[in-house]
């Protein structure tokens, strides 16, 4: 079936040593490979520029034992209305699709596949702007207008991770703020990238956008600027993303290889691929689906008169707040809110970031 969305690879892997990336996953070749036992598999949007990042992918090492990896080749439509069925598939197979795109608005294949099987999904985006628009403008660079405007989204929460305010449409913010959802501007990102971790411990899916990324890192981009992460830091996000057992899809989007100088932002994507992949192989399975297994911390709130509960995982030591109202069934998956270990100090001071208690609103 998956044959009908995807045109196989064409590369030879012969030249590659034992230990590296290329020689150690299935690759959709001459037949489509068995994915019964398949954790990730990578698919591309756009022939070429997913070509070129495979090309440095594949050169790096695989410690990976155990976790099969499958190439999947490239779709043979870009069309947003042509993934969504492939993605669907995947993610109903419990495949965590890893997409190679190069436009941002592919975004959208991963939501609404996504979509269709939850009852609500959260979503988060890395990139230097917000795609959205108070005013009727292009729908293609605005394109989640598609998602906040529609009468049937399933949209829990949304998060912004990255912006650049100098970019932003005025008004966004406070449309933000009005809808509980969170944004991390670039400055408070960059100087304490650890609390990125729980924002993107949260969500669903993942969409990072190159334009987070600095023109110096990432030239081979559209639009690239001056400032954003540095690839460090875009590896480390996407560890994180890796890490997190509740993400379902990630994509990596805006690559444009006829803009590459010398494959160097092929090998930025590359790595962050690969750094998510390490992430993805060192997951804890601490996603709470219950209690059990963590560690309770009870705080006397006085501000709000009640208590707060956190929990900590002892398999990884990372945190959760409980929300302190009643949940219907449909919100069961979101009502552990992921913290860090400062919020849960911050409490202990009768004090919560805006992030925990947008997450409380959401709930009211």
């Amino acid at each position: 079936m998956f044959q009908n969305w995807l045109h196989p690879l064409e590369d030879s892997v012969e030249a590659l040593e034992s230990f590296q990336f290329g020689r150690n996953i299935q690759r959709y070749t001459d037949e489509l490979p068995v994915l019964k036992n398949t954790k990730v598999a990578i698919i591309g949007i756009g022939a070429e520029d997913a070509r070129a990042i495979r090309r440095e992918l594949y050169r790096m090492s695989f410690p990976f034992r155990g976790l099969e990896i499958a190439d999947l080749g490239n779709v043979r439509k870009t069309e947003t209305s042509f993934i969504i069925p492939l993605v669907r598939e995947l993610l109903d197979g419990q495949v965590f699709p890893l997409l190679l795109g190069n436009t941002p608005r592919q975004a959208l294949a991963q939501y609404k596949a996504f979509q269709s099987l939850q009852q609500l999904a959260s979503l988060a985006i890395v990139d230097e702007c917000i795609p959205y628009s108070l005013e009727n403008s292009d729908k293609e660079q605005y394109f989640l207008k598609e998602i906040l405007e529609s009468k049937h989204s399933r949209l829990f929460h949304l998060s912004f991770i990255g912006c650049q305010a100098h970019f932003i449409p005025p008004g966004i913010f406070e449309y933000l703020e009005k809808r509980n959802f969170d944004y991390v501007r670039l400055g408070k990102a960059k100087s304490s990238l650890p609390e990125l971790e729980p924002v993107i411990r949260d969500c669903d899916l993942l969409s990072i956008n190159l334009s987070a990324l600095k023109q110096a890192e990432a030239p081979g981009q559209k639009n690239p600027t001056p400032s954003g992460f540095t690839s460090e830091e875009a590896c480390q996000i996407t560890r994180y993303a890796g890490m997190s057992d509740k993400l379902k899809a990630l994509g990596l989007y805006g690559y444009r290889q006829d803009l590459d100088n010398n494959r160097q932002t092929a090998n930025t994507v590359a790595q962050m691929a690969w750094y998510f992949l390490d992430g993805f192989y060192h997951r804890k399975g601490d996603f709470p689906a219950s209690t059990d297994g963590l560690a309770e911390y009870i705080v006397d709130f006085k501000k709000m008169d009640y208590q707060l509960t956190f929990w900590r995982s002892d398999k990884s030591g990372r945190w959760w707040m409980q929300v302190p109202v009643k949940t219907r069934s449909k919100y069961q998956r979101h009502r552990l809110i992921p913290c860090s270990y400062n919020d849960y100090l911050l409490a202990c001071k009768d004090e919560l970031p805006d992030r925990l208690l947008n997450a409380m609103r959401r709930f009211g």
